[in-house]
């Protein structure tokens, strides 16, 4: 006989692993979505792009203590929200890595 739970806790792992797999900016609900984690954005579009520049100048600095190069993408990600060719690249770079992981055939 069945639990009534391992059904529900079936189909939380479901939705655990979707949205483990996705990454970028959720236009429903303005929040960046990494994997499993979501951060809040600001809603002004100056303050995006002052918040991407800064992540991205961070980055370069990557090399000092506290700083990490793990800004730049971030900050990458934060300006493909409003300028169009970041969000051409990012999107170039989403369907690379998507088809990268199917085999061929």
């Amino acid at each position: 006989m069945a639990n009534v739970n391992d059904r529900s806790e079936t189909s939380g792992g479901e939705k655990r692993k979707a949205r483990a797999g996705r990454f970028g900016i959720d236009h429903a609900s303005g929040r960046l979505v990494l994997g499993s984690f979501s951060i809040g954005m600001p809603r002004s579009r100056i303050a995006r792009m002052a918040l991407g520049m800064a992540l991205i100048f961070c980055g370069v600095l990557g090399f000092l203590p506290i700083l990490g190069f793990w800004m730049l993408p971030l900050g990458f990600l934060v300006l493909s929200h409003d300028l169009p060719f970041a969000r051409r690249l990012r999107r170039r770079l989403a369907v690379w890595w998507h088809r990268r992981g199917k085999p061929t055939g």
